[in-house]
């Protein structure tokens, strides 16, 4: 039976090339295809079979077309539920609020009210940053060190990558961009640095509106800040009277082992943005948690047509009743990311003269190349040719980055790491092969 959907015999690429534009990204590292995914399986359209490491860039936590998801997704459809609803009340979102309260608030003893805003994470972010500039009066934010935050205007002014940073076409404004935990070297708390600027009146720091952070950096490289700098930045910004926006669009929702990626510094932000995994199936949808004093919106003066999508409120509801109930499935993370970083430790050792390292949390962990920056990509390109894909990010794409579905499967995590040692093998052959330590079309310094 020909399970492909409206392609006929036509699974080339050609059409994306001729009619796309040159701003795709993805579809340049993972040039295949693909028709279908199940759990941490995507399948092209000639039927082969990969092993997904990447999860949506971290949008799929869950895995793909996930059956506890699918039925009361199909089941809403067909009760002619409401899709589209702008902001107005119904019954999908009502009953995710509660469930995000009783299942994610209640038991963390977090009180914030909820802002539902566009679609996408780096809608969030702008809220997050207009509703801090609002309530202080202050037009700066601090932002870190290979941070990201989004592409658009206010999002990507608070990213640190230049590659993002020089496509906006025009100077980007009101943001201070400070060394996140460890950028100077592991001997320099960065925090002094931060507060040193702050009792200074002549070191040029206006003083935030808010600090905006990512409690591990994923597309910087992921870069996981310890809990004792966090915990120092959370109280330097109650001293002074700034406001903390924690970024948890991808480290967020169990990917780092907890609910929250803050969770384990016990630290409280003052606004939490959170998007990518929220809706659990891969519909888009964003909300922004704040305190309840910073509420100070006026009615309609953040909007957005798609805040609405209750299709994604469906999932997102199923999804913390059925996985954060209890303690059960953050103790199913911890034990898959024992072995992920094990393995990871194990393969870096194997292979001492490419100089690897590895980092991270949960289930978020990069396996660093500071030798060869070109490495991670190379690897990745191996390992798609041999049925893995997984994505690298850092600001010279130096880390392979391991965002494997927290529902995957241990065989299949074991599966795919061999994979990865396995492709490791034979671009380390190749290596030896050229000293310069890079391949056709990749520079190393890129």
């Amino acid at each position: 039976m020909n399970t492909k959907f409206a392609l006929g015999n036509d699974v080339s690429l050609a059409i994306f090339e001729r009619l796309e534009s040159e701003v795709r990204g993805y579809v340049r590292s993972f040039p295949v295809l693909f028709d279908r995914g199940l759990g941490t399986t995507l399948i092209d359209a000639d039927g082969r079979e990969y092993l997904d490491f990447f999860a949506g860039a971290g949008a799929l936590n869950y895995g793909h077309n996930n059956p506890v998801f699918k039925r009361p997704l199909l089941d809403y459809i067909e009760h002619n539920g409401i899709v589209h609803g702008l902001d107005l009340a119904t019954s999908a979102k009502k009953a995710f609020i509660e469930a995000f309260e009783r299942y994610i608030l209640k038991p963390r003893d977090l009180t914030y009210k909820f802002q539902f805003t566009g679609p996408t994470g780096t809608n969030a972010v702008e809220a997050a940053l207009k509703l801090a500039r609002q309530v202080t009066g202050r037009p700066n934010i601090v932002a870190f060190t290979n941070a990201f935050h989004g592409v658009s205007a206010g999002s990507l002014s608070a990213t640190g990558n230049k590659k993002y940073r020089s496509a906006a076409g025009y100077p980007l404004a009101h943001v201070t961009s400070l060394p996140y935990d460890g950028y100077l070297g592991p001997s320099v708390d960065t925090i002094d640095y931060f507060e040193k600027l702050l009792n200074d009146p002549s070191s040029g720091l206006d003083k935030p509106a808010a600090v905006i952070l990512e409690a591990v950096q994923g597309e910087g490289g992921i870069n996981p800040a310890s809990f004792q700098w966090l915990q120092r930045l959370r109280e330097l910004t109650y001293r002074h009277g700034i406001l903390m926006i924690l970024d948890d669009i991808q480290a967020g929702v169990g990917r780092t082992g907890r609910f929250f990626s803050f969770e384990a510094a016990e630290i409280v932000p003052d606004i939490v943005t959170l998007s990518k995994s929220l809706s659990a199936i891969g519909t888009p949808m964003s909300l922004v948690l704040l305190k309840p004093e910073l509420d100070v919106w006026s009615p309609g003066a953040h909007s957005g047509t798609f805040r609405g999508n209750n299709l994604a409120f469906v999932s997102a509801r199923v999804a913390l009743e059925t996985y954060w109930a209890d303690s059960k499935f953050e103790e199913e993370i911890a034990r898959k990311s024992a072995i992920l970083a094990e393995e990871l430790k194990s393969i870096a050792s194997d292979f001492p003269n490419l100089g690897l390292s590895v980092r991270g949390r949960g289930l978020m962990y990069g396996l660093v190349s500071q030798k060869h920056h070109s490495l991670p990509v190379q690897i990745s390109q191996e390992a798609l040719r041999r049925g893995l894909v997984i994505e690298t990010c850092g600001g010279r794409n130096e880390v392979l980055k391991f965002l494997v579905a927290l529902t995957i499967a241990k065989a299949d995590l074991r599966r795919g790491l061999s994979i990865v040692r396995d492709s490791i093998g034979s671009v380390q052959d190749s290596i030896a092969k050229n000293p310069a330590g890079t391949t056709p079309g990749i520079r190393d310094d890129a």
